[in-house]
This record gives structure tokens, C-alpha cells and sequence, in this order.
């Protein structure tokens, strides 16, 4: 059932999304287990209407923040004003209140303001001047930062980055997918005939679903031990959090859903690792003078940790 669904949500955000399969199904993963993503690649690479499609496609509503060096964190979460007529303060809703929100450029804002998305990416809630109030569901957070522009910017902390489930980079096209995004938007924008597939409520069943996803024994020893390789690894400062694991297994769930199946295998966790770890592990200063990457540590990680047999 999940397979099908999702099937049907990539096929209808391909009809304004090119050549970024590989994409979409892992923004898919993340959904369906309930996490956020970080896009990281540089402008106009098709972060935005991907953001747009998968809120189209599943019905929801969509709202887009650019963050900047001024933004408050209430122009976020949203604010109270006094209302003359009522004699009362009217709580006056940020953009955060809607079912997919992209947070663009994330890096560009003050540690405070980023800090802001904090609480709603992990419990789904707000809280603003003392008052705790709940997010629609199901509730995505799409972020993006140019890796490239770094004048100007605040790095996300650790705390923060280790809240998004996924990093994922889009990259360029290729000649033919290029030429295929100049033909399709040549005589109109098809993002404004882009339909439903889908409703939030279902989105929510879909969800609940893929907690039923099983994990044998083997595969989560595998999940820990492939975590507990990041924290012993000589060339890395800090490994990958619990929170790190909790991921993997989700996503690995997730991903094992999309492709119709109620049981994760090996393969999965090993092709997810990247994705979901990467930029949760925090290198040694002289490796980063040597020019090392998590990516390489991790891939390099990945081929030492035995790899169990599969297990329905």
C-alpha cells in the first residue's frame, strides 16, 4: 500500500521535477519517518519547487521563509498583538504553521532565529510568550544552504543539524535533463496544474504505517555498530548520537516501505548511512587541514563494518 502511494507522489511531482529520482525518494524517506531534511547545494537547482510539489502532491498547505541576517524568531513561530477592539491579545500565526515549510538558506540567520525551529522540528509545537501551541500534521521542514557563499553566514550548531534526519544534495542536471526542464516550462508554469494524490490525513496513516516496519536483531547490531564505528574512529572528533540511530532505523524503515516491503535488510542501512550520518560526525582540526571529509571517513567506515545476512 505505502509503495503504491508513494509511487503515485513521485510520479506526480516528476511531472515538474526533472531528473531528481534519486531526490525525491529520499525526501519521500524522510517524510514517511517523520523527520526533516537539509538540502545543500547552490541556487537554482530546483530546491524550491521540489518543496512546492511535494506539499502540492500531498495536499497540503506550503510556506516558504527566506532567512536573513534581521529575521526574528517570531517572524517565524509567530507573535502576539493587543487587540484594541477585544481588549485581548490575538495570536497572529508564523509561516511555521503549515504542513511543509522551507527554510531557505537557513545559514544566513542569527544562531537565535535558527534555534527558533528547534522546538517545532522535534516536538511539533510552539511556544510563544509562554503559550504551547501544536503544529499542523504532518509537519516537514525542508532547509537549504549554499555550501559554496560562506561570508556572511552562521553555521547550523550540532544540536541543530543533528535534527534533521537527512542531508541530501541535489546537484546539476545533465545536457538532457536541462533541455527537458526548458521544453516543460516553456508555455507555462506546470507547478499551477500540479493535483493531490493524496491527503494530509492520509499522509498521517502512511506514517503510523511505517512504524510497522520490521527490524530484525541483525540489522539493528548492524545500525549500532556502524554508529558506534563514527565515535571510535581515530579521525573524527565527535561520532554520530543516539538520535543518530534512531534515524538510520527510521529511515531505513521508511525506505523499505517505499520499495513494498514490511522488513528492512542490511542493504538499506548501508546505502542510507551517508545520507543520515554525514553530517552528524565532526571532524579532528588536522584532518580538516588535510583535507579529509566526513563523507570519505564514513564511506571508509561503511567497507570495515561487516555487513550481516539478510533476514526477512
Amino acid at each position: 500500500m505505502i509503495d503504491k502511494v508513494c509511487q503515485g507522489i513521485m510520479e506526480n511531482m516528476s511531472r515538474v521535477v526533472v531528473g531528481k529520482s534519486r531526490a525525491m525518494e529520499l525526501m519521500l524517506a524522510a517524510f514517511l519517518a517523520e523527520g526533516h531534511v537539509l538540502l545543500e547545494d547552490v541556487p537554482g537547482v530546483g530546491k524550491t519547487l521540489m518543496a512546492k510539489a511535494l506539499a502540492k502532491s500531498i495536499g497540503g498547505t506550503f510556506k516558504r521563509v527566506q532567512f536573513t541576517p534581521d529575521l526574528l524568531p517570531a517572524d517565524i513561530t509567530g507573535f502576539n498583538i493587543y487587540n484594541q477592539q477585544s481588549g485581548q491579545f490575538q495570536f497572529q500565526p508564523g509561516p511555521v504553521m503549515t504542513n511543509v515549510l522551507l527554510a531557505d538558506e537557513i545559514n544566513r540567520t542569527i544562531p537565535r532565529t535558527q534555534a527558533s525551529l528547534l522546538e517545532s522540528m522535534e516536538e511539533g509545537q510552539v511556544t510563544v510568550d509562554g503559550v504551547t501551541l501544536p503544529l499542523p500534521r504532518p509537519f516537514f521542514v525542508i532547509a537549504t544552504q549554499n555550501p559554496i557563499e560562506l561570508e556572511g553566514t552562521f553555521p547550523l550548531p550540532e544540536a541543530q543539524l543533528d535534527r534533521f534526519l537527512l542531508r541530501i544534495d541535489l546537484g546539476y542536471p545533465d545536457p538532457d535533463e536541462e533541455s527537458a526542464v526548458l521544453e516543460r516550462f516553456q508555455l507555462d508554469d506546470p507547478l499551477a496544474k500540479l493535483g493531490a494524490m493524496v491527503t494530509p490525513e492520509e499522509v498521517l496513516v502512511l506514517q503510523q504505517a511505517r512504524r510497522a516496519v520490521r527490524v530484525s536483531p541483525p540489522v539493528r547490531e548492524y545500525i549500532v555498530s556502524l554508529v558506534q564505528a563514527t565515535r571510535n574512529n581515530p579521525c573524527l572528533r565527535f561520532g554520530a548520537s543516539p538520535r543518530g540511530s534512531l534515524s538510520l532505523m527510521r529511515a531505513s524503515q521508511a525506505m523499505a516501505a517505499l520499495r513494498g516491503r514490511d522488513y528492512v535488510l542490511p542493504d538499506e542501512v548501508k546505502e542510507l548511512a551517508g545520507p543520515v550520518l554525514a553530517h552528524r560526525l565532526l571532524l579532528r582540526p588536522e584532518e580538516r587541514l588535510r583535507g579529509i571529509t566526513t563523507h570519505e571517513v564514513l564511506a571508509d567506515i561503511i567497507e570495515q563494518v561487516p555487513v550481516p545476512a539478510p533476514v526477512e
